[in-house]
């Protein structure tokens, strides 16, 4: 089965020579493959007589045109297509009573368009686009299934829906206190009374998304859908969130995607693998329980299915920190920072050549203004940093302008360092971005963008703030790997303060902890060694991790269970091999 994919916001086709038509073989030898049907701008390409050849793909200017060749038999398992040559996905999760069902794939590639289809938001039209999609057909595909079943309910509204979606930033458009926004949707908004009386439009986005998840919890419901609930949330809050929601699961169906593979491996019982081709088709794999399930995802091999669809992620052992091999890159005096409501005191220490620091804390509790500090962007009402070096920053709230990717990369190009094309730019696929406008970008692409932009810069110190936030599992691991590859290569160092703890136990070496009273008063301590530093943080929160036996990567245990409790007992709350 050939499946032709063209991304509309891509074509142009009054900035280009039309060299889809003009170069494909068919259509020069008078078969209308590819062609701009009356009434349209666009052109279309007919999948039936395409012969895949891939030329028209090669030659599209702005990279435009995707043709995948997929296994025959999957046309069976078509559930939704956005239109022609519009990106499709096959197969369908199943929720489960009583379970926590977990999504897992890159971005792009159907999660969103699948929770839309088992919240009733979309009727799927199995790949007939040209006609309005009823149930009818729907539950009739699936006769005798307990899918059928599903969306004959679904059909009837006889199943109670809630819903939290992905992007919860409209929320802040609202024109009131918090107290009245949860009194319109008629919930008691519990785990949230230090918020009520402020305004909905003066919050931070770990707040709001505190909010949304409150209110789709909150809501009498059968089956409850989040589409990513750790963005903008620190460690604490994720899992006092993930705690939540596991409570509903003892009698109600709960499907969650989630990018935070601590939390999704807390969190859920069962998880389906989603793989495919980004923007082009996506196919959901079958159910595997959670740690096989995530398992399989780092290892990019599905085995029953025989389908690799990613490079191998591994976790390795951390080595102590040698501090007498390494050379001092900069160092501070114990700092102190002091606001009108907020105050920062930060203990002296060094950071060495080639060594990433990560930075754990919870929200509010001066992390940032750290940061900002060591960047010369705020400076310390008490204590000196070494001013003498260079300073590279990502912020972590990115605000997109009007220009090009391309145009962003080449009016920088002359303060770049020699290795950002093959280290930087080449591995985040920022070459593929340069022909968009920094304003269209979704989330995770400006995300790229920054991180890229901050990587390319010549500095002696990269200060990277949330590199994880809309990024998928896979991007996230992607760029832990190439701020790693940077610092070691250039000799440089980098400070990134990140709440995903798969994301730190890749990129660090070191860790620098902050604790306190968030909002009132912050302490900072560091850097430590990862064992060290992680011990200090998670006795902190109450919380242990383990190794995987067969992946190494870090695992949360059940609290109050036999390993929670051993662990606890001999002060290891992070167990490296």
């Amino acid at each position: 089965m050939r499946v032709a994919v063209i991304d509309k916001d891509r074509c142009q086709p009054k900035k280009c020579s039309l060299e889809c038509i003009k170069y494909c073989p068919r259509v020069r030898g008078g078969v209308k493959v590819i062609e701009i049907l009356e009434g349209e701008e666009k052109p279309t390409i007919s999948e039936e007589i395409c012969v895949g050849c891939g030329i028209c793909v090669h030659k599209c200017p702005f990279k435009a045109i995707h043709i995948e060749n997929l296994a025959e038999e999957l046309k069976e398992d078509l559930i939704h297509q956005y239109g022609k040559n519009g990106f499709r996905i096959f197969r369908l999760p199943l929720p489960r009573k009583g379970k926590v069902v977990g999504l897992l794939g890159e971005n792009g590639i159907g999660k969103t368009t699948v929770l839309q289809i088992l919240s009733g938001k979309i009727i799927p039209n199995l790949g007939n686009f040209e006609k309005d999609a009823k149930w009818d057909e729907i539950i009739e595909k699936w006769r005798g299934t307990e899918l059928a079943e599903f969306f004959k309910k679904i059909a009837n509204e006889e199943i109670k829906i809630s819903y939290k979606p992905q992007y919860i930033d409209k929320l802040s458009y609202y024109k009131g206190k918090v107290k009245d926004f949860i009194d319109e949707i008629g919930v008691k908004g519990e785990g949230i009374d230090e918020l009520m009386e402020r305004e909905m439009s003066k919050i931070s986005g770990g707040e709001l998304q505190k909010i949304a998840i409150s209110v789709a919890i909150e809501k009498p419901a059968d089956i409850y859908f989040f589409d990513e609930l750790s963005s903008y949330l620190d460690i604490k809050n994720r899992l006092e969130m993930a705690k939540r929601i596991r409570e509903l699961a003892n009698n109600k169906m709960v499907m969650v995607v989630e990018h935070d593979l601590a939390v999704l491996d807390f969190l859920a019982d069962y998880i389906h693998i989603l793989y495919g081709s980004k923007g082009v088709y996506g196919i959901v794999a079958g159910a595997k329980g959670v740690r096989h399930g995530i398992n399989l995802y780092l290892s990019g091999y599905l085995k029953e299915e025989n389908v690799r669809f990613g490079e191998e992620i591994k976790f390795e052992k951390h080595p102590p920190r040698e501090a007498k091999e390494q050379e001092i890159l900069i160092s501070f005096e114990r700092l102190k920072k002091k606001f009108e409501d907020f105050e920062l005191e930060v203990e002296s220490g060094e950071i060495y050549r080639g060594e990433v620091v990560g930075v754990l804390g919870p929200n509010g509790i001066g992390k940032t203004t750290f940061v900002k500090m060591l960047a010369g962007i705020v400076e310390p009402t008490e204590g000196k940093i070494d001013s003498s070096v260079k300073v590279s920053y990502k912020p972590q709230y990115i605000k997109p302008f009007d220009k090009t990717v391309e145009n962003l990369f080449s009016e920088n190009k002359k303060r770049f360092h020699v290795l950002f094309e093959k280290e930087v730019l080449k591995p985040l696929g920022i070459k593929d971005l340069f022909d968009k406008n920094l304003k269209n970008l979704s989330g995770g692409e400006l995300q790229i963008v920054s991180i890229a932009l901050c990587l390319s810069l010549e500095a002696d110190i990269y200060l990277i703030d949330e590199p994880s936030a809309y990024l998928d599992a896979k991007q996230r691991m992607k760029v832990a790997k190439v701020i790693k590859k940077v610092m070691e290569k250039e000799g440089k160092a980098s400070l990134v303060v990140e709440h995903d703890v798969y994301f730190i136990d890749m990129v660090s070496q070191s860790l620098m902890v902050f604790s306190g009273e968030p909002g009132k008063k912050g302490r900072g301590g560091g850097p430590f060694s990862l064992r060290d530093g992680m011990n200090l943080f998670l006795k902190d929160l109450g919380i242990t991790f383990r190794r995987d036996e067969d992946s190494n990567r870090p695992r949360v245990n059940k609290i109050g269970s036999t390993l929670d409790r051993e662990q606890k007992s001999i002060g290891e709350y992070y167990y490296e091999l």
